[in-house]
C-alpha cells in the first residue's frame, strides 16, 4: 500500500537508501545519514506541485503521482548537494551540509585544511549522485503504468539535461571574460530552476492525471515563468536576504560574481563603477551595506523585484487560460518577508 503523503513516501525511500548503505560500510552509512539530513527543512513545494497539478487535472493516480512527488524532492536534493560542491559552500539552511559535516569529520580526525576539504567535496559528489540514482529508480517503480512511466522518464531526463546546461552556464558566466547581458542572466537562470523545480513537478502531475499534450506543454511554460520569478527573488535574497532566516550567505553571490540578474542590470547603471568594487571579494558587514544601498539606489533591485512580479503574473494567466484554479500555485511564494531591511517585493 502507497504511502498517504510525499514525506512518508520520501522517507521510506531514505529508508531504504540507508538500509543498503549500513550494509555495505558504516562510512557509508554515515553518508547517507548526511544525504538524509539535507532533505530537512525544505518547502516541499515541488511534490506538492506534482499533487496540485494531478488533482487539478481530475487524476486518479494518487499513489503514483505521491511517489512521483517524492522522487522530484530527492532530485531536488541531489542537485542541491552538488551545487553546494560547485559553489564550494558548506553550509545550507543555517547548517552544515554534507560537504561541510565531512570536512568538519576530517579536521577532528587531524586532517590538513586542504584534505578535509577535499573529503569534503569527495561526499559531496557521491552522496548528490547517490540522491539522483534513487530518484530516478522512485519515478521507474512508481506503478503508473508503462507507458506513462516512460513519459515521466522523459521528463526527467528533460530537466536533468536543461538543469545542467543551466548550472554549467552559471559557473562559466561567474567566470568573467565577458560580462553577461541580461537576456543571458535570465535564460542561465531558467535552465538552473525553471526546468525542475516547477516545470517537471507540473507537467508530472498532468501526465500522471492523463492530460492532453497541450495541456502538459502549457503547465510547462507555466514552471518557465514561475521559476523566473521564484529565481529572481531568490537572487534578492541572495544579496538583500538576512542570513540568520534565510538560512543562505548574503555575500556569497557577490563574493562568487554571480552573472545574476541583478548584477546584470546594475551593470548598465551609473552606479556601476562603484557597486564592482564589492564584486568578486569577501565583504565585511559595512560593506554589504553600502553594496546593498547601491544596488538599490541604481534601480536594480526595484527592476528585479518587478521583473519577478511580471513572471509571475504571467504564470497565473495561463493558469487562469488553462480553466484550472490559481491555488495550483499556492504552495509556491515568491514574496520574499526574510530581505535584511524588512522590506518585502512586489511578486
Amino acid at each position: 500500500m502507497s504511502p498517504l503523503t510525499t514525506d512518508e513516501a520520501l522517507q521510506r525511500l531514505l529508508d531504504q537508501g540507508r538500509a543498503r548503505a549500513a550494509a555495505t560500510d558504516p562510512d557509508h552509512a554515515r553518508l547517507w545519514d548526511a544525504l538524509s539530513a539535507a532533505t530537512e527543512g525544505g518547502k516541499r513545494f515541488r511534490p506538492a506541485l506534482v499533487m496540485a497539478s494531478h488533482d487539478a487535472l481530475g487524476g486518479t493516480a494518487a499513489a503514483a503521482a505521491v511517489e512521483t512527488g517524492a522522487a522530484v524532492e530527492l532530485l531536488h536534493t541531489a542537485l542541491v548537494i552538488h551545487d553546494d560542491v560547485i559553489d564550494g559552500d558548506d553550509v545550507r539552511r543555517g547548517r552544515p551540509n554534507v560537504s561541510g559535516t565531512f570536512r568538519a569529520y576530517a579536521v577532528a580526525a587531524g586532517a590538513t585544511d586542504d584534505e578535509a576539504a577535499s573529503l569534503g567535496r569527495t561526499a559531496g559528489i557521491l552522496a548528490g549522485d547517490l540522491a539522483l540514482a534513487a530518484a530516478i529508480r522512485a519515478v521507474a517503480t512508481c506503478g503508473a503504468p508503462s507507458e506513462v512511466t516512460h513519459r515521466l522518464l522523459d521528463l526527467f531526463d528533460a530537466a536533468l539535461h536543461t538543469t545542467a546546461a543551466g548550472e554549467l552556464a552559471d559557473v562559466r558566466l561567474s567566470l568573467r571574460t565577458g560580462d553577461a547581458s541580461l537576456p543571458e542572466s535570465l535564460a542561465m537562470e531558467e535552465q538552473k530552476t525553471s526546468a525542475y523545480s516547477f516545470a517537471l513537478p507540473l507537467q508530472a502531475g498532468a501526465v500522471l492525471a492523463g492530460a492532453n499534450d497541450v495541456t502538459v506543454a502549457r503547465l510547462g511554460e507555466v514552471g518557465r515563468v514561475l521559476g523566473i520569478a521564484f529565481q529572481l527573488v531568490d537572487d534578492l535574497l541572495g544579496v538583500f536576504g538576512d542570513p540568520t532566516r534565510t538560512g543562505k550567505s548574503a555575500t556569497s553571490d557577490l563574493r562568487a560574481g554571480k552573472q545574476t540578474p541583478l548584477l546584470a542590470h546594475a551593470r548598465t547603471t551609473a552606479e556601476w563603477s562603484q557597486i564592482a568594487a564589492y564584486v568578486g571579494r569577501d565583504l565585511a558587514d559595512e560593506e554589504l551595506v553600502e553594496a546593498r544601498r547601491l544596488l538599490t539606489a541604481s534601480g536594480s533591485r526595484r527592476y528585479v523585484e518587478d521583473l519577478a512580479a511580471a513572471h509571475h503574473a504571467a504564470a497565473v494567466a495561463i493558469v487562469e487560460e488553462l480553466g484550472l484554479s490559481v491555488d495550483l500555485l499556492a504552495t509556491v511564494t515568491t514574496r520574499p518577508v526574510v530581505l535584511a531591511d524588512g522590506d518585502g517585493v512586489a511578486a
